[in-house]
């Protein structure tokens, strides 16, 4: 797979994202049907806290020699960051947001840039490219729970993921 290609892929979850969520009410916000024992609420809140990190881990590769990427545990963040009282909404137009000014930097790089890495706490070495490919991955991972979880709850939408954007 080529860079754009990488980049369009990693540019395009945020609309992919916003078109997940579409027409649920607060109740299937917020409902637990499975798979999976987090609520839509609760991904969509997650896919963001991620992709801020991710950012900021793409963003020390770029500008720093050798960074150190710290993991976090997502699911204490999941407990003491309240993640069902935010607006699923606003989650999804920061995700989109940092999507689309993550990938403008991105971008702007020479190719050679991608070969960059940081050293993370849990992974070890990994690279500009890896991080952008992780984090399009990640994404597709949670669409997939999400998609099941509506269909779940009876507001079942076509899937759409960004691997089918090849």
């Amino acid at each position: 797979m080529t860079l754009d290609v990488l980049i369009d892929r990693f540019e395009n979850g945020g609309p992919l994202l916003a078109y997940s969520i579409t027409n649920l009410s607060r109740e299937h916000e917020l409902a637990r049907p499975g798979p999976g024992a987090w609520s839509v609420a609760e991904l969509v809140v997650h896919m963001l806290d991620s992709d801020l990190v991710g950012a900021d881990r793409i963003k020390r590769v770029i500008a720093e020699d050798s960074p150190t990427l710290l993991a976090y545990d997502e699911n204490a963040w999941l407990a003491r960051l309240g993640y069902e009282d935010l607006p699923v909404e606003e989650a999804v137009s920061m995700f989109l947001a940092n999507r689309r000014w993550v990938s403008r930097i991105l971008r702007s790089l020479p190719e050679a840039d991608f070969s960059r890495a940081g050293d993370h706490t849990e992974k070890g070495r990994v690279t500009l490219a890896e991080l952008v490919r992780g984090y399009v991955g990640h994404l597709d991972h949670h669409l997939k729970f999400l998609y099941a979880k509506r269909g779940n709850l009876g507001m079942a939408v076509y899937p759409r993921y960004s691997y089918a954007l090849e």
